[in-house]
């Protein structure tokens, strides 16, 4: 067993019946991303990647479906009745029995713990000597949280719920965040002493604290910078708030780095997107998924990128264009009312108005990709079927159907020809009065 590595186990056994909603909390999105998703990214960008294991419970299928198919390093444990939170880690303990190095424990529906904060959290612990380490926050106001009591040293000595504290105890304003990291050689057999005599009748994992002070082991407790990493979410009103915090996190972080935001009240740019200096992000835009946006762009107003997408240096993408699962290279414009989907767009290439690219099939159910190389000028209002492809500088006259691959240099033209009727508005002027007679 590696002695030294820092393996996790994420809690994600709870219904959320305060979501009211038949899909398991953790799967609830923020962009297009599951909760959990952002906790297990976290783990892995902090380090914590090696083996780690996810407690499921309530929609457990689904969970554990999701997480299977996009994380390798995981093992999912079922935890089929819910007692509580020590319950759910002693689910684990038989994976473990032998493991001598440290477990996170942390929460699957607390998606704004950063990757920085767990490095930090686990330096703390490790620096300290500490058998036992818990992340906590200062709350001016920390009702419905468990309150950490520290002895007269500052070592921690319990964590008390708040239906289980005190009056005196619920003055206390460092609470418990929800985070350990446990040296699990020292700290596992907690876990095969835990009772459920408390105010919820479940199995607390707060109470391995008093457990490892009885041993006389050393607990610590690591306030965190900043109280918003710890929101867990319950409801759809929590739900809302993180993403909040989490777009305002995000667009701080652009505009440090060089992207102009006209107005961060109106923009909604996924943590997962990247965006190269002096692009400008007018107002309304909406940003989802994993994209890769250049430098000297300008995105808006109101664009849609739905993810998928790869837009290289001097690209505009107006009003009203949608984007997804699609390559953009330099110079290329898209600036009003387009759908792009699944496709690849070459240098200098100008979209006009009205264009959509017809990426699916509903019969088969399968997306097919266009393609359009560089110096290609397609006209106003015309549709791509894919799959096909528009080769080096042809030109789509407005108001075509593409159904065929255009060669270069040619012109591709489906219009019906035009046809003038003289003297109309007044023949059916006349036709109009004589019906009113």
């Amino acid at each position: 067993m590696n002695e030294n590595g820092v393996k996790a186990i994420i809690l994600a056994a709870g219904k959320g019946t305060r979501m009211k909603s038949d899909l398991p909390k953790v799967l609830h999105q923020i962009y297009s991303k599951p909760i959990l998703s952002y906790v297990l990214d976290m783990l892995s960008e902090a380090g914590v990647n090696s083996e780690n294991y996810l407690v499921t419970g309530h929609g457990a299928d689904k969970v554990e479906e999701f997480a299977l198919s996009h994380y390798s390093n995981l093992k999912c444990v079922l935890q089929s009745e819910q007692k509580g939170t020590g319950d759910a880690v002693n689910r684990v303990y038989s994976f473990l029995k032998d493991y001598k190095g440290l477990v996170v424990v942390v929460c699957g529906d607390t998606p704004l713990i950063t990757a920085q904060t767990m490095k930090e959290f686990i330096e703390y612990h490790k620096s300290t000597a500490s058998s036992l380490t818990v992340m906590s926050a200062i709350f001016d106001e920390p009702y419905n949280y468990g309150r950490i009591v520290r002895d007269e040293k500052g070592d921690v000595k319990a964590i008390v719920e708040e239906k289980d504290a005190t009056p005196e105890q619920k003055q206390i304003k460092e609470i418990n965040a929800g985070v350990y990291c446990i040296d699990w050689a020292k700290v596992s057999d907690a876990f095969l002493s835990l009772t459920s005599n408390n105010a919820q009748g479940e199995y607390y994992l707060t109470d391995i604290v008093s457990w490892a002070v009885k041993q006389n082991l050393k607990v610590q407790a690591y306030p965190i910078k900043n109280n918003n990493e710890v929101l867990g979410i319950n409801s759809r009103v929590q739900l809302a708030e993180a993403m909040n915090i989490l777009t305002q996190r995000t667009l701080k972080k652009f505009m440090d780095s060089g992207v102009t935001i006209l107005s961060p009240e109106t923009t909604f740019i996924s943590p997962d997107t990247q965006i190269g200096p002096d692009t400008v992000i007018l107002p309304n835009v909406y940003i989802q998924g994993k994209n890769k946006i250049g430098s000297h762009c300008q995105i808006g107003p109101f664009s849609h990128i739905r993810g998928g997408a790869n837009i290289g240096d001097y690209v505009k993408i107006g009003n009203f264009v949608e984007v997804k699962n699609t390559t953009i290279k330099d110079h290329t414009n898209a600036c009003h009312l387009t759908y792009l989907g699944d496709s690849e767009l070459g240098e200098n290439v100008n979209i006009g108005a009205g264009t959509i690219t017809a990426n699916y099939n509903h019969l088969t159910k399968e997306k097919h990709k266009t393609k359009i190389h560089n110096n290609v000028s397609i006209g106003s209002n015309s549709v791509l079927v894919a799959p096909v492809e528009i080769r080096d500088n042809a030109t789509v006259a407005a108001l075509s159907v593409i159904t065929k691959d255009v060669e270069e240099n040619a012109l591709a033209l489906t219009r019906s020809p035009m046809k003038i009727f003289s003297n109309w508005f007044n023949k059916k002027l006349q036709e109009f009065k004589g019906d009113n007679k």
